[in-house]
């Protein structure tokens, strides 16, 4: 598995979440077909590159490839929310080595620096939930909790005592929380691969369902965002309040809407 032949001079950059946004496990295949003819389209006639920008690791996003029966490989990925892969042209995968190091160095350096909150934190959501905290190589703090209810109880806690360490930041996604660098989330991560490319916010697009999404649809990362019409509330509301595209689909049928509605509408829309 290949990506397809690369635009001579790229147009636009296309951002996806992948579970939930386009992977959807209940359906068979998880991302209908339909998606990769629009983004073959899209490539030939106007010249895009796209990418997946996930939470999951990049070990995790190789095997949502199989499972979803990717017939080509997207042009990068951002993998953890932060780090940046590429394929070669033989399908392997390999990180974007300065952004990534750099990455893992501030992140390290932060956990380090913080400690003592994180232990506070640890200590406060253990006696007042029945969360899970998480450690794991790569991801030093998380936790995982057993409801949408209780999650949302520990955002409301945590915020206050989190705001003591400007860097400090979590991505969200259901009932999964990772702790990590205010810089390096999925907005950044998708300017900085733009930047490979010479792409301005205005010829980004991106589109996602949850929290761990939220900077990725601000418009200082994209200039062009959408959601799937399952998505979470949170996400909903920057989507209109960017003047976005709410998709009427879910999932990765409300991503081919998206993707219609900005780069192949109708003459009488």
């Amino acid at each position: 598995m290949t990506a397809l032949p690369h635009p001579p001079t790229p147009t636009a950059i296309l951002s996806f979440d992948f579970d939930g946004t386009l992977h959807h496990p209940s359906e068979q295949p998880p991302v209908p077909i339909a998606f990769f003819q629009t983004i073959r389209k899209l490539r030939e006639e106007q010249g895009i590159v796209w990418g997946i920008n996930t939470g999951r690791s990049m070990a995790q996003m190789a095997e949502g490839f199989v499972e979803s029966g990717f017939p080509f490989l997207p042009d990068w990925v951002v993998a953890r929310e932060r780090e940046i892969y590429f394929p070669t042209p033989s399908g392997r995968w390999l990180p974007d080595a300065e952004w990534n190091n750099r990455c893992e160095k501030e992140i390290h350096g932060l956990f380090k620096h913080a400690e003592k909150l994180l232990a506070h934190l640890r200590h406060e959501i253990e006696q007042h939930t029945g969360a899970q905290w998480i450690e794991f190589e790569g991801d030093p703090a998380g936790v995982i909790s057993k409801t949408e209810e209780e999650m949302e109880w520990i955002v409301d806690h945590i915020g206050p005592i989190v705001a003591a360490e400007p860097h400090l930041s979590w991505q969200r996604n259901s009932i999964y929380l990772r702790f990590g660098h205010r810089d390096f989330q999925k907005g950044s991560s998708l300017t900085h691969v733009a930047g490979r490319y010479q792409l301005p916010a205005d010829r980004r697009f991106a589109i996602g369902d949850s929290h761990n999404d939220l900077e990725m649809l601000d418009m200082t990362n994209a200039g062009m965002t959408a959601c799937p019409a399952n998505s979470v509330a949170d996400i909903l509301r920057k989507v209109v309040g960017n003047g976005g595209y709410i998709a009427r689909s879910t999932h990765a049928r409300g991503a081919i809407e998206a993707l219609n509605h900005y780069f192949l509408p109708k003459k009488n829309d």
